[in-house]
C-alpha cells in the first residue's frame, strides 16, 4: 500500500485531508506521524507556490507521495486579502479568533452585496518519483457579520454559503468535506494521482 505524508501541522487540515482520502487504497499519514519536524518558510507568492514548496520540503525526508496544500480566504472588497496570509492575518501565531475579529473590524460598514468571497486551496503532490502537479478548488460564498457555528477551523464561522443558508461551521463535517475549497482541489487531485 502506498503511503501518503501530508506537509501541514495543522490537525484539522490533518483530519479533514484524511476524511477525504479514506477511500483511497493509501496509508495517510501527517508529518508527525511520519517523524518530520521541520518549520517550512512559505514565501511563495501564490497558493500554488506554497504549496509546492510544502511538499518538496517534505519529500527531502520521506520516500512517500507528499501532498501539501495552501489554502485561505480571498475577500472580493479587500482585494483578494487575507488570501495567502490567512492564518496569519493578524500576526504571526495569530489565533483564529483574532484573524476572524481582524476581518470583521475591516469589513465594519460593508452591505452584504459587497461582502463576496471564497475559500481557494491548491493542493501539490510530490510523487514518489519526485514528479509533481498542482490542483485547485474554490467554493464561493459571503462574509458573515458574526461567526457561527462550532464545527471547522479558522475563518468557517464566519464562511456565508447562501445556497445552504448556513456557514460553513454550522454545516458539519459531513456536508462540509462535500462542497468545500479543500474537498474540490483533492477531488482532482484523486483523479490525476490515478494516472501515476
Amino acid at each position: 500500500m502506498n503511503k501518503v505524508v501530508i506537509a501541514t501541522k495543522n490537525k484539522g487540515k490533518v483530519k479533514e485531508i484524511k476524511d477525504i482520502l479514506s477511500e483511497l487504497p493509501v496509508e495517510v499519514v501527517s508529518m508527525q506521524e511520519e517523524g518530520i519536524e521541520i518549520d517550512i518558510v512559505e514565501d511563495g507568492s501564490s497558493f500554488e507556490e506554497n504549496a509546492l514548496i510544502k511538499a518538496r520540503t517534505v519529500k527531502q525526508y520521506t520516500s512517500a507521495i507528499v501532498i501539501a496544500d495552501d489554502s485561505g480566504l480571498e475577500v472580493d472588497c479587500l482585494g483578494g486579502a487575507p488570501g495567502i496570509y490567512s492564518s496569519r492575518f493578524a500576526g504571526e501565531g495569530a489565533t483564529d479568533e483574532k484573524n476572524i475579529t481582524k476581518l470583521l473590524a475591516m469589513l465594519e460598514g460593508v452591505g452584504e452585496p459587497e461582502r463576496t468571497a471564497r475559500f481557494v486551496c491548491a493542493v501539490a503532490v510530490v510523487m514518489t518519483d519526485n514528479a509533481h502537479f498542482i490542483v485547485r478548488g474554490e467554493c464561493e460564498g459571503t462574509i458573515g457579520f458574526e461567526p457561527r457555528g462550532r464545527h471547522g477551523f479558522g475563518y468557517d464561522p464566519l464562511f456565508y454559503i447562501p445556497e445552504y443558508g448556513a456557514t460553513m461551521a454550522q454545516l458539519g463535517p459531513e456536508v462540509k468535506n462535500t462542497i468545500s475549497h479543500r474537498v474540490r482541489a483533492l477531488e482532482k487531485m484523486k483523479n490525476r494521482i490515478k494516472y501515476y
